[in-house]
């Protein structure tokens, strides 16, 4: 019987039948599956997580990917993918990669994913490389009785054979962009105001302000070496009475309507609409909590403002894989922004770490133009939650600005936001919700308002 000693074991103590099936030795499981012949929604299997506590094993179908940040949230852990090494030391009588999904063979507690329990037989490793296991659904129940079960994957895979992405690839890529992509909707009233006779550049610099690619587009300007600058340029006010001026800024602006759009639907979970939506509803926000915080209010505002613009950049820089994942978003409304990417974009290491996704991506963008490091900090790490050092504030505050308008059904991610940690974190009490709460509402009509009538 090829099976793991600890697997056979268990498996006849519990008096489970199983039907044996033997393969080509295969290199790893999904080759062991090809071999079998079978589809892959007829498998299971397991992927095993670690922190300071023990090993979890989650159980989900072979064509599921495992929604890591979710099962954080579950459980109240930090759990991370094992090595390759680890396993080999915990789960020694099996070989490498074939780790039956059965965690009372080696005393494992397991969650399983909702979706397994509902077959009628499934196929999954037996720890060995030349034949793999069937059971009936009615055994399958046994052995998981135990299980913890909830919704554990995300739904649909990533349809890219490409390998991970790399920050090198996209670096090479934004090197080649000499121009942002503008979003010129504003362009004609921006225009309007700088080319009257009473222009007032204090009244341009607050409407260049609601578009987050006009803000980008005319900081890059100010702050390039085209102009003798005393001091660091740090809002668009400073950048265009102090810099620009009126009529330079004009000029600006009708050279970007020139070019192109990023080319992203205005409709749709990640649409144009509803990224500017968020991006508009966040920077207003953030300047809010900013004097709470003791930080600068219109550095704050840039942070909400700019902080998921490499989501834009994604669907501009990688169109196919921003329909993919555009399509997972739809899928999974509930599934963390970071592990969809993570499936799109794939795995950078053993670990399972995400190499880039659209936070990496804008803050690299940022830094490539030089925007403020407060910018890039809010931009590179507002998807990762206990974040600290440098402008550690400015990130914590775009947390919990995404973290309030979530509960609102504002913005583009599910992450585990946690607003009471965020709140000690920042130094406020929890009634500064209330305070919060009242200020979204003041500003959700002159938003939404911006949002609705803004064109495609």
């Amino acid at each position: 019987m090829a099976l793991a000693a600890r697997l056979e074991q268990y498996l006849s103590e519990q008096g489970l039948s199983f039907r044996e099936l033997a393969i080509e030795p295969a290199p790893n499981l999904d080759a062991a599956v090809i071999a079998s012949g079978r589809s892959q929604h007829d498998f299971v299997q397991a992927t095993l997580l670690l922190d300071i506590d023990g090993v979890v094993m989650a159980v989900h179908r072979f064509d599921s990917a495992l929604d890591i940040p979710a099962v954080q949230q579950l459980t109240g852990r930090r759990l991370q993918p094992l090595t390759a090494r680890q396993s080999k030391r915990l789960f020694e009588d099996c070989e490498p990669g074939f780790v039956p999904p059965v965690g009372g063979a080696y005393r494992v507690p397991v969650l399983v994913d909702e979706d397994v329990v509902d077959g009628e037989s499934v196929l999954f490793s037996g720890g060995r490389n030349d034949s793999l296991i069937e059971i009936d659904g009615e055994t399958l129940k046994i052995l998981l009785a135990d299980a913890f079960r909830a919704r554990l994957v995300i739904h649909g895979q990533g349809g890219t054979d490409r390998g991970a992405l790399t920050l090198d690839e996209v670096a090479g890529k934004l090197r080649n962009i000499y121009r942002l992509p503008p979003m010129p909707a504003l362009a004609p009233q921006i225009l309007s105001m700088a080319t009257g006779e009473k222009a007032v550049a204090e009244d341009l610099a607050d409407v260049i302000e609601l578009d987050p690619s006009l803000t980008a587009q005319v900081l890059r300007y100010a702050r390039s070496g085209l102009f003798e600058t005393s001091g660091e340029i740090k809002t668009v006010r400073h950048a265009v009475t102090r810099v620009l001026g009126v009529d330079r800024v004009a000029h600006i602006i009708q050279g970007s309507a020139l070019v192109g759009g990023f080319g992203i639907p205005r409709d749709g979970i990640l649409g144009m609409q509803a990224f500017w939506s968020h991006a508009l509803y966040c920077g207003f926000l953030c300047q809010r909590i900013a004097p709470r915080c003791g930080v600068d209010r219109d550095m704050a505002y840039l942070c909400g403002l700019l902080h998921n613009f490499g989501l834009l950049l994604l669907g501009y820089l990688f169109p196919a894989e921003f329909e993919e994942l555009n399509r997972l978003r739809e899928g999974n409304p509930e599934a963390s922004m970071k592990a969809l990417e993570q499936q799109v974009f794939g795995h950078g290491d053993e670990q399972a770490e995400l190499v880039v996704g659209h936070g990496a991506i804008g803050g690299l963008f940022h830094r490539f133009w030089q925007l403020p490091e407060p910018v890039i900090k809010a931009a590179g790490m507002h998807q990762y939650q206990g974040y600290t050092g440098e402008h550690e504030t400015y990130v914590l505050i775009v947390q919990l600005a995404n973290g309030l308008l979530k509960t609102r059904g504002i913005g583009d991610e599910f992450n585990e936001d946690n607003v009471p940690v965020l709140l000690a974190s920042l130094g406020l009490r929890q009634d500064a919700v209330y305070d919060f709460e009242k200020d979204i509402d003041s500003l959700s009509p002159d938003l939404d308002a911006l949002t609705s009538s803004r064109p495609s």
